[in-house]
């Protein structure tokens, strides 16, 4: 087996992993009954701490994988079509996350549209997110080689500059300076599930991983792989713990602080930890079964897909309006296996769609070639 495919073993399993942890985790919240989210039914306990982790594990392994395909062939800037790509990427990420919230069928009259219905319009989200920072990466690569600085320097900075003002960023009301479209993406009193600081930071986190991984071949093969990220996300997550009881010693100024250093430190570490298991377990195998490549192949469609069928869209009503929190812990856990079941379904219909779905794209981009053709003569 080549390096190159046993590289992206690993990563495939990174996707599939977050795919799955998102699907349960979005599924579980739109189905469980508020009888049973308390502290007493070990269940919930376990299922809301690991569910803290989610949205991490998903953006750092977004950043890992465009980030290793961005320098899997250590193409210069002006030479790398992968720098095209992230673009169009970041514009495709950014619509259909803002499509998905449209809140009106009327696209030229807005004026039963109320605040609520925009506030949720503009709130940012997952797509959003992934979105700008992908294109932080672009911009950030740009910059590395521009300035002739390495680029896991420079991704290292743009992460930690995003942790570190992220408290300063939160006590600023930005709707307050700025337009609701852009205040969104710093201000979370808006309605933001994801705003820039601190969660862009996750992304270009995983952007030093994706880099390394792209320049040090075969890399994750070795025991020292796994063991090297094991021992920074032990350091790490510990570090959390050391801000947390600095807080009962701090000035009152300074607690709030060493708290959102301590969530990130804390996120960070276990994404870490949790890589390292998932990369020594994938240099024992040769192989991945085709479930997991398919899905995370298709993470952006599974996405969009069970959205829509939980929390539904303008042109429909989810299950989260139908049915939402009224069922009991196992239902729920039911209900969440038949969401993957289903996505994993229809990821494999896709895959066997893509093909034909390739050659109509050729035959009219053919046609257009000859239609364009035509007319210039």
């Amino acid at each position: 087996m080549s390096e190159n495919k046993e590289r992206i073993l690993f990563l495939d399993m990174l996707r599939a992993f977050a795919v799955v942890m998102m699907i349960q985790g979005h599924t579980i919240h739109t189905f469980l009954s508020s009888e049973f989210r308390t502290s007493e039914y070990f269940f919930y306990t376990a299922w809301h701490w690991m569910r803290g982790f989610t949205a991490p594990i998903f953006m750092f392994t977004a950043g890992v994988v465009f980030t290793y395909l961005l320098h899997n062939k250590n193409l210069p800037v002006g030479e790398n079509p992968r720098i095209k790509k992230g673009l169009k990427r970041f514009i495709t990420l950014v619509v259909i996350g803002y499509l998905l919230r449209f809140p009106t069928l009327d696209i030229f009259h807005f004026d039963r549209v109320t605040q609520e219905q925009w506030l949720i319009f503009f709130s940012v989200d997952a797509l959003h997110l992934i979105g700008f920072g992908i294109l932080a990466i672009v911009v950030l690569t740009i910059a590395a080689e521009k300035f002739h600085i390495s680029n896991t320097k420079v991704y290292l900075l743009g992460a930690l500059f995003f942790v570190l003002l992220t408290p300063i960023i939160r006590e600023i009301i930005w709707s307050k300076i700025l337009p609701l479209p852009l205040a969104a993406y710093f201000d979370r009193s808006t309605g933001s599930i994801f705003p820039f600081f601190p969660w862009l930071a996750y992304l270009l986190g995983g952007s030093v991983l994706g880099n390394y991984l792209a320049h040090r071949k075969g890399v994750q093969r070795t025991q020292k792989f796994g063991i090297t990220i094991l021992i920074i996300g032990i350091i790490l997550f510990s570090a959390s713990f050391l801000l947390d009881s600095l807080q009962y010693y701090a000035m009152v100024d300074y607690s709030n602080w060493l708290l959102h250093y301590s969530v990130f430190l804390n996120r960070i570490g276990f994404v870490l930890m949790l890589a390292s298991g998932l990369a020594f377990f994938a240099s024992k195998l040769k192989s991945l079964p085709e479930v997991v490549k398919i899905l995370g192949r298709h993470t952006l469609v599974i996405y969009v897909i069970h959205l829509i069928i939980l929390y539904g869209s303008v042109l429909s009503i989810g299950f989260y309006q139908r049915v939402g929190e009224t069922l009991n812990t196992f239902q729920s856990i039911l209900a969440a296996i038949i969401m993957i079941a289903v996505m994993t379904i229809m990821a494999f219909g896709l895959e066997k769609l893509k093909p034909y779905f390739n050659n109509f794209i050729k035959v009219i981009h053919n046609k257009y070639k000859f239609l364009a053709a035509k007319f210039t003569l």
